[in-house]
């Protein structure tokens, strides 16, 4: 088994062009070598939805659709999230979707690549593109979608079994004012885990009020 040494992770920081938008954004990171998970990979996925959006829905990876397709959240799960946002009273169109990591993790096998979930060292080289476009979009409301997400934006003690749903402020630096509240940040479960759940109607009713919290933490400043 070949073993990715430290410095074939650089991370993604030198391919972040400073003061981009998020088309300059995507563009630069179809060309990211920040990790070794652009090798497999057939394509680096960024991002879709609007760039002005006030709420902000981040996900764990691209799956395989994903991968093939070159856009977030397009296979069964995306599917599902089209579902839940609509009853949730929430335009997808109007949203911006992304991923903590932005290629492709998988296992091959002679039938299809199987998912393997990022680890630490790949979310800590991508988080440079996901800090670059949520600083450009600045949505109101972050919703991590799945404890892989969670992790990235909350760290590694936050847990979404017990703190699925609740509202966190959300703070960002902000010249020399320091540390400044620039909305919220909560998680909710992945789609993917509300098809795999044994109740899977119970599980997508969750998912459902989490994302209406979401909702109503907007509402506030309509």
């Amino acid at each position: 088994m070949t073993t990715t040494t430290a410095t074939e992770r650089p991370g993604a920081e030198q391919w972040v062009p400073a003061g981009a938008g998020v088309p300059e954004l995507r563009s630069a990171a179809a060309d990211c070598r920040g990790c070794e998970l652009h090798r497999p990979a057939t394509q680096t996925v960024f991002s879709a939805g609007s760039v002005t959006a006030r709420l902000a829905l981040v996900g764990e990876q691209p799956g395989e659709a994903e991968d093939r397709a070159g856009q977030p959240f397009v296979g069964p799960a995306g599917q599902l999230l089209d579902r839940a946002l609509a009853e949730a009273g929430i335009d997808r169109t109007e949203t911006y979707v992304t991923n903590a990591v932005k290629h492709f993790r998988f296992t091959p096998t002679p039938q299809r690549r199987l998912h393997q979930t990022p680890d630490l060292a790949h979310l800590s080289a991508c988080r440079p593109w996901l800090t670059a476009e949520l600083a450009v979009v600045d949505p109101e409301v972050v919703v991590c979608l799945g404890a892989t997400a969670a992790r990235a934006l909350f760290g590694a003690a936050f847990r979404v079994t017990r703190q699925r749903g609740m509202l966190f402020a959300r703070t960002a630096r902000s010249g020399d004012a320091g540390l400044v509240q620039a909305g919220w940040l909560m998680a909710t479960v992945h789609p993917s885990a509300v098809l795999r759940a044994d109740d899977r109607d119970a599980a997508y009713a969750g998912l459902v009020a989490d994302l209406r919290t979401a909702d109503s933490a907007l509402g506030e400043h309509r």
